[in-house]
């Protein structure tokens, strides 16, 4: 499990803090470039502009710029008053490129690099810049215009250059402002980040021990739930499950424990009977004793169908053998069967025959199986004296069967359940617990309900529905689930 957190932390830190860190990275790499490039282009325009001025100062109304001469006492003049000397540095080149004069005070350092006035003049603007160190290690920006005259003779070059250490300090405290934001963000991200993590993992870990533990058969065990979102519904899902799992585990142990009585009960009966007649007895013993092993062994059989119906069902492997049949000749012939039960139980059971009934389309032995069986709960269920009444009708291009006892009935808790598999809900009757969920399977299987109303001490009905032969044949669904062919 651990390497499975660290697993989802590796990846939330690699998908969110790992693509954030890059957008963040190249935002302030891009806007450090773009606040570099607007300070360095403002003082280049700057420059620019003092040196227009003057150039302005230079020329002359028609002669275009003056002489060499000219040029020299004009800029000699112009950089003794030059206001800004604090800022910047201005100083005039003769035509040879050597220094004349500087507003710096100091005399001139002819050897010092000036990449922008040979740039100047070898450029077809008369301009050059250039951005570099001097040999003092200060880095600077320096400005070059080439003067020349009307006949385009070089007349001398006037040169600005400023120092960048002030504008690369401003560009470096912008820089370190977004740098401290970013980290900041980061950081924000971070805990945000770690904090919904955290929300996550704790719950994950949670509902992963509760369900090692519903794994190893603890069913009573719940996970504590504070969250109203997705997680908490996750959580209330778990826990359903778990209720869900309990329930089931113990509807399957009642059924075994119910399966097993009924199957040792008529083994036991047939086992006493066999040894009794090993030993020899009379005819009458023979015969009574015969009688015995025949009934419990048709017993047994019948709860072995049952049980072998319901794995069909579950595995989906029941096939109905749907004919064109009467529904009414299997429900008399149902009836018929448990006549005589009825009279030796001293119960009666109440035919109310129907002139006639159409026709609809089933399986002959699995509908009828369904009669059995429900009439059979209802004379388990009902106590010498009680009445069970079967009758049927048509309604409504259904044929309807209703099934009425005055038996012990069945509680309202228990009423939503008795249709569910290994559902019994009343533990001191013989039966499997799972005939009521093969009747309605079949009977849904039909295209046809089965419900059933129940009141506790008054007794419990029981009524089928099925369509009749005109229905399905009107309704393609249903008749493509028949696998009826007109």
């Amino acid at each position: 499990m651990k390497a499975k957190r660290k697993g989802i932390s590796r990846k939330w830190f690699i998908n969110t803090i790992g693509v954030v860190l890059v957008i963040l990275t190249v935002s302030i790499a891009t806007l450090s470039l773009m606040v570099q490039n607007s300070t360095y282009s403002g003082i280049e325009l700057v420059l620019t502009g003092r040196a227009d001025e003057l150039l302005n100062v230079l020329a002359s109304d028609t002669r275009g710029y003056r002489n060499s001469s000219e040029f020299a006492a004009i800029t000699r003049e112009y950089i003794e008053n030059f206001p800004d000397k604090n800022d910047m540095e201005i100083m005039a080149l003769n035509k040879g490129g050597n220094v004349l004069i500087t507003s710096s005070g100091f005399a001139p350092d002819q050897s010092q690099p000036m990449p922008d006035y040979q740039a100047a003049l070898s450029s077809d603007s008369n301009f050059g810049k250039w951005i570099g160190d001097l040999d003092t290690g200060e880095k600077v920006m320096a400005i070059t215009r080439v003067v020349r005259d009307e006949n385009g003779s070089l007349v001398g070059s006037i040169r600005y250059m400023v120092s960048m250490e002030r504008a690369d300090q401003q560009t470096g405290l912008v820089i370190f402002t977004l740098v401290a934001a970013g980290l900041f963000i980061m950081l924000l991200i971070t805990l945000s980040g770690m904090y919904f993590i955290r929300s996550i993992l704790v719950p994950i870990r949670q509902m992963s021990a509760t369900s090692r533990k519903i794994a190893q058969g603890d069913f009573g065990v719940r996970i504590e739930n504070r969250k109203n979102d997705e997680i908490g519904e996750l959580c209330d899902a778990i826990n359903d499950m778990a209720g869900e799992l309990g329930a089931s585990e113990q509807l399957k142990n009642d059924f075994i424990s119910s399966v097993s009585h009924e199957l040792r009960t008529p083994l036991t009966a047939i086992k006493g009977w066999a040894e009794t007649l090993q030993g020899g007895a009379d005819r009458e013993t023979t015969e009574k004793g015969m009688g015995v092993i025949i009934r419990e062994s048709e017993r047994l059989s019948g709860l072995v169908e049952e049980l072998l119906d319901f794995s069909r069902l579950q595995n989906g492997r029941l096939v109905l053998h749907i004919s064109r049949i009467d529904l009414l000749s299997e429900l008399d012939e149902a009836v018929y069967l448990f006549t005589d039960r009825a009279r030796t139980e001293k119960k009666e059971l109440k035919y109310e025959e129907t002139p006639s009934l159409p026709p609809v389309y089933g399986d002959v032995d699995r509908l009828r199986q369904v009669f059995v069986n429900i009439i059979d709960n209802a004379l388990k269920y009902t106590k010498e004296g009680g009445v069970i009444s079967v009758s049927s009708e048509e309604e409504e291009n259904r044929l309807k069967v209703t099934i009425r006892d005055t038996g012990c009935g069945i509680p309202a808790q228990h009423l939503p359940n008795v249709k569910k598999k290994f559902y019994k809900a009343n533990q001191m009757v013989r039966g499997s617990g799972i005939g009521l969920a093969v009747a309605d399977e079949i009977i849904t299987l039909h295209g046809g309900t089965l419900q059933i109303e129940s009141w506790e001490n008054k007794g419990t009905t029981v009524t089928i529905r099925l369509p009749t032969c005109e229905a399905v044949e009107k309704d393609p669904e249903l008749s493509r689930a028949l696998e009826i062919k007109k």
